[in-house]
């Protein structure tokens, strides 16, 4: 158990999950989180753990701080706003963005910090299958500048994960992080084409996903996320899915690469917000496909022993 003072800011659906694995190899933890309810149910759960005040200088004693936010923007506010964190943190210490960043907001905020004596780490996360993050079975990709605060976090990123890759310099996190799920993206959007599609010629839309679960068409949705379609409730919603697509899209344009695929599959997911709104699960856009094939996807109930081996 690593002895010093850690900070942890966001205990959302990933956030709480993630700290717990380091509360539970016994670190100190300071929480915080926009419904104090959260932070109250994590010290009752991990008693050597406490929470944060309000207070912009709360975080004043952490050697590293951790946040889980949802985008850049609100990181940037945490630790730069009226009531940002970052002034009151001591030199030397090391601030590590775990959530889903632009990776050029990344770069930049970390040359903010860099002048306060702060280094920045990118380590966003994904998971090679649904719920790895809850026993510590998460995949983080690492960005970083300074190889000394690199060698000063390892240590805490191998507790709270399986996989830990150092992907280069400040910002390559996010750029792995965002390519990961761009290829993520491709596979929700030819699921969702394949599912209208096979209804509309005869095909049933359960038995096709268990066709590609056992085939070359197998990925992350028919596994997990839509593996079962009477179910929307993978914790991830689609306004998360969108801002990342926009992420990858800034970044594949930003390279030089030209493809049309970024700016197609933005158009359908974000034509797939508009109908289900503000905090569906991503894999609710399937009723806009739908909605464009003028088909309901049936929902069938998987049998017993079929749920029992899906869920090894």
């Amino acid at each position: 158990m690593d002895s010093r003072r850690i900070g942890w800011i966001g205990l959302g659906n990933a956030g709480y999950p993630m700290a717990a694995c380091l509360a539970k190899k016994q670190y100190p933890l300071i929480v915080r989180d926009t419904d104090p309810a959260r932070g109250i149910d994590f010290v009752q759960e991990f008693e050597k753990c406490r929470v944060a005040t309000l207070d912009p200088n709360c975080f004043q004693e952490c050697d590293i701080v951790i946040t889980m936010l949802p985008n850049g923007a609100v990181v940037r506010d945490v630790l730069l706003g009226d009531r940002g964190i970052a002034p009151h943190l001591k030199p030397g210490s090391v601030v590590i963005d775990t959530g889903s960043s632009s990776p050029f907001d990344t770069r930049s905020l970390g040359g903010q910090l860099s002048k306060l004596a702060i280094d920045l780490v990118d380590s966003p996360i994904t998971q090679e299958k649904v719920h790895a993050i809850d026993t510590g079975g998460a995949t983080l990709m690492v960005g970083s500048d300074s190889p000394k605060a690199l060698e000063k976090v390892l240590p805490l990123l191998k507790d709270m994960s399986s996989h830990v890759f150092p992907m280069g310099p400040l910002g390559a996190g996010h750029t792995m992080k965002t390519l990961n799920n761009y290829v993520s993206v491709g596979s929700i959007i030819a699921l969702c084409d394949a599912l209208v599609t096979g209804q509309k010629l005869g095909l049933d839309p359960q038995t096709m996903i268990d066709v590609m679960n056992v085939g070359t068409g197998v990925n992350f949705s028919t596994k997990y996320s839509m593996k079962n379609l009477k179910s929307y409730d993978t914790g991830y919603r689609l306004e998360l899915l969108v801002k990342d697509v926009k992420i990858a899209k800034e970044v594949i344009e930003n390279s030089g690469f030209k493809s049309d695929l970024p700016s197609l599959a933005l158009t359908y997911l974000e034509d797939a917000f508009k109908m289900v709104g503000k905090g569906a699960c991503h894999s609710e856009c399937l009723k806009s496909w739908e909605e464009r094939a003028g088909v309901q996807i049936k929902r069938t109930e998987m049998n017993a022993a079929k749920s029992r081996r899906n869920s090894l």
